[in-house]
């Protein structure tokens, strides 16, 4: 397969890196002791989500829309995005003193809406899906004379994502793996063009939800396709198909892609509130996923780049419960007791001696299988750690409790 066009090179990086000076915010990587520790390695991070628009995606954004302003072949910007993407180009065009129009699916999150409209965009829902939204961002930019800036499929766009990787080089003088999430491929693709050209020796990583492969289906397959489903909390990076261009880019630059879980990805995002006092969103957590995982083995240093930060508040509480039960942190447990005064005291009594917190209690005298003088009791209970929570049925029973592990 011949590649459809040159790949991203380090003089437009630098270039892109030119533009950028003045316009973004210094994240500079940082040496984690807390992640190092729990790791056994060293562990860098490159924090984007302190970057200006939460998220790496004003600096591929900005490059593109500077180098529309310059030419002035149009005053408007078109973009079509749920969150991340849509912010970077409606914050870029006003920059610019260009108008922008963000086309975003009906179901997008009320958050990133205002925001982008905060930014100076202009904002359009479209029924459907992110592909509907696509859709409809193009055709309007058609028939308005407007520039359509996609999320990753534009040299301009990789150019701007790839200044990362520059940064990468000076701040921590890259060796061992770079970790970098996988989307559409835009910023792996500019990450791995900017260390390549640096000739780094560090070996660039691609990290996708495993519900959201697209990286991964396009290697195996020699071409991009598109995935029937998507299935991810990480909404940053749930692309149904990735470009021919990074495509490409990934196959002549990348050393790799891996594939995490959603309870790697929540635990993740649980180890980074918790350990390093950082919200981050699921995409941009995904490479702390894959090594906490061990899907990079050895012990050379070891680079994260956290993509973003921009998460709804009601899905980061319900990433918080799923994470801490996926770490061991939660046990719901389903008791039978006689019912009669006393015997919910004497199991809330040997919850305490386990160490045990309750959270909540939920009493069933109907629609369980007990007898006419029973109580089902289920219980959602606070651990320390897994070993805590494996111990807790087992220590019941010894006490003389009907227990066992609660499955809805």
């Amino acid at each position: 397969m011949v590649p459809i066009s040159p790949l991203v090179g380090l003089d437009e990086i630098e270039e892109a890196a030119r533009r950028l000076e003045g316009v973004i915010r210094p994240t500079p990587a940082l040496y984690s002791n807390a992640l190092s520790q729990l790791a056994g390695r060293p562990v860098f991070v490159k924090p984007e989500q302190f970057q200006r628009t939460g998220s790496f995606k004003i600096r591929g954004a900005y490059n593109r829309v500077s180098v529309v302003a310059a030419g002035r072949a149009t005053e408007e910007i078109v973009a079509a995005s749920a969150g991340n993407h849509a912010q970077g180009v409606a914050l870029a065009a006003s920059l610019c003193r260009l108008r922008s129009t963000v086309f975003m699916p009906q179901g997008a999150s009320l958050p990133k809406v205002e925001a982008t409209r905060a930014y100076g965009a202009e904002v359009r829902f479209e029924p459907g899906n992110l592909d509907d939204a696509i859709t409809a961002a193009r055709l309007y930019a058609a028939e308005h004379g407007a520039c359509y800036v996609p999320p990753f499929d534009d040299p301009y766009v990789i150019a701007g994502q790839g200044t990362i990787g520059l940064e990468l080089v000076e701040e921590v003088a890259v060796s061992g793996f770079v970790l970098v999430p996988v989307g559409g491929g835009g910023l792996i693709a500019g990450v791995a063009a900017a260390l390549r050209g640096c000739a780094s020796k560090a070996r660039v990583i691609g990290v996708e939800p495993a519900g959201a492969a697209t990286m991964v289906a396009a290697l195996g397959a020699g071409a991009p396709v598109e995935l029937p489903t998507l299935e991810t909390m990480a909404d940053g990076i749930a692309v149904r198909c990735v470009s021919a261009l990074t495509f490409e880019h990934a196959r002549a630059l990348v050393d790799g892609i891996v594939t995490v879980t959603e309870e790697q990805i929540s635990r993740a995002v649980v180890l980074l509130l918790e350990r390093c006092k950082w919200v981050v969103e699921p995409a941009g957590a995904v490479g702390l996923a894959a090594l906490m995982a061990g899907a990079v083995p050895g012990d050379e240093p070891v680079v994260l780049v956290l993509s973003g930060g921009n998460v709804d508040p009601l899905l980061l509480t319900r990433l918080i419960e799923h994470g801490l039960t996926a770490a061991g942190r939660y046990l719901m447990v389903r008791v039978v007791l006689a019912d009669k005064p006393g015997a919910l005291a004497m199991l809330t009594g040997a919850l305490g001696r386990l160490g045990l917190n309750l959270l909540t209690v939920e009493h069933r005298r109907s629609g369980a299988p007990i007898g006419v003088s029973e109580v089902e009791v289920v219980l959602t209970l606070e651990t320390r750690d897994p070993s805590h929570r494996d111990q807790v049925v087992p220590a019941l029973q010894a006490q003389g409790f009907r227990a066992e592990a609660y499955r809805r």
